[in-house]
């Protein structure tokens, strides 16, 4: 397959996917796909946080969803549906086990490895029954069975987290780390962002499993994020020898920032409806 032949089918995915990001601070979608060594393309899109520095890259979605699914050092493309920035190419610079050149404004591939793109990535775990059978013990094993595909160089600290959504697929997420500790995405957003990128925002049920620490809960950056996406979900912490604890994101971060006044911008009838309410 030539070059041109597998730009323009990652950009085409990218550009699809751009239309599932959650962007309403910026009103911009960006869609991001990277090309695996077999042919699977991995997509992940933006998708925003009310804390603005707490908001997801569409590259950074991407590259923790396909480290969940095991494609760490596998992957040898990436296109974006708009032109890559500097900090984009930063960011593809200092990823592990990449080795990518600039073939257009939007693409990069590997030097020498160029597979054709099959299909897209299915990430979604299943189990041997049905979803809604799933109990929260089976649960809490998924997440832990997800933790083992952490990369973690710097903590040496897996932690692994399962969404189930609305439809019934769960998705995985597990903590990807980065020489550059504000891009570390841990497994809760790195699971939720993936859920997201396949169409699936609402989350019935999210466990939860930090392998090494039995009293492990999902941090700050998590809290507000799942607070504002999926705040009555709920939330199922590993104990290990012991139950498993239930939560849910709103429970452990009361009075959450949701930004509100941030998306009624400066139209002065918001302010005054607001006010008012």
């Amino acid at each position: 397959m030539s070059t041109s032949a597998i730009v323009a089918t990652l950009r085409e995915q990218a550009r699809a996917f751009a239309g599932r990001s959650y962007a309403p601070f910026s009103e911009e979608p960006v869609g991001a796909v990277f090309l695996a060594d077999d042919g699977i393309m991995i997509p992940g899109v933006r998708v925003e946080s009310a804390s603005f520095s707490l908001s997801l890259p569409a590259l950074l979605n991407a590259f923790t969803t396909a480290v969940s699914a095991g494609y760490l050092h596998r992957l040898v493309g990436v296109a974006v549906n708009r032109p890559l920035t500097d900090g984009d190419a930063h960011y593809l610079d200092s990823l592990p086990g990449l080795s990518l050149e600039p073939v257009a404004n939007d693409t990069w591939l590997h030097v020498s490895e160029r597979p054709e793109p099959t299909s897209v990535l299915d990430p979604r775990m299943w189990t041997d029954g049905a979803i809604s059978d799933l109990d929260h013990g089976q649960g809490i094993q998924l997440a832990r069975d997800a933790a083992l595909a952490a990369y973690v160089p710097s903590s040496d600290f897996r932690v692994g987290a399962v969404i189930e959504t609305e439809a019934g697929n769960l998705f995985p997420g597990a903590n990807v780390e980065h020489p550059d500790w504000s891009r570390i995405l841990c497994a809760e957003r790195n699971a939720a962002g993936t859920a997201r990128t396949y169409g699936e925002p609402s989350a019935r049920r999210i466990f939860l499993s930090c392998l090494d620490d039995a009293e492990g809960t999902p941090c700050g950056a998590c809290r507000q994020v799942l607070a504002e996406l999926t705040p009555d979900a709920a939330l199922w912490m590993d104990r290990h020898s012991s139950q498993p604890e239930k939560s849910a994101p709103a429970t452990l971060l009361p009075g959450f920032f949701r930004g509100t006044k941030l998306l009624q911008g400066d139209d002065p009838s918001s302010v005054e409806q607001a006010t008012s309410d």
